[in-house]
């Protein structure tokens, strides 16, 4: 599993035009599923991002959780993260999970997701989407979990 989270002041998910989802102060997660993925995989990485402690604190430190900010979570599924582009100029899929169950998974993703913040929204799987957000820092940062499932 691999997720870019983006710290957002705002964002939203746009699909033929009408806004699906959006948020206010939280996290942006572009989520890819992997043909090896579990639910274990998912609850760690849910656990683990969630509790990401970078939201700055009264001295400016990168020090609060998403939970001490009261902040929400927009998901969106992006399969493309697992493009391989080693060989030539075409991207291969080849890595990213079958439809079926990494719909499963990025359902069952946004479900732990609610465990841990009050308003969490998501885009729509395989859907063609249009993604708005304001970066919050710029922060971002890239997660992806082993088959252990343990993130790094």
């Amino acid at each position: 599993m691999r997720a870019v989270v983006q710290r957002v002041s705002q964002a939203s998910v746009r699909v033929e035009g009408e806004v699906i989802g959006e948020i206010g102060k939280g996290f942006l997660i572009l989520l890819g599923v992997a043909e090896t993925d579990t639910e274990a995989a998912a609850d760690r990485m849910a656990d683990k991002i969630c509790k990401l402690r970078i939201f700055q604190d009264e001295n400016g430190k990168t020090n609060l959780s998403l939970a001490d900010v009261g902040g929400e979570i927009l998901v969106v599924s992006q399969f493309t993260l697992y493009a391989d582009c080693h060989k030539g100029n075409r991207p291969s899929f080849v890595k990213a999970g079958d439809p079926k169950k990494a719909n499963m998974l990025y359902e069952y993703f946004t479900a732990q997701c609610r465990t841990f913040a009050g308003k969490v929204e998501c885009g729509s799987f395989g859907a063609d989407m249009k993604v708005e957000l304001v970066n919050d820092g710029p922060f971002t940062l890239m997660l992806e979990g082993d088959e252990k499932g343990i993130c790094r």
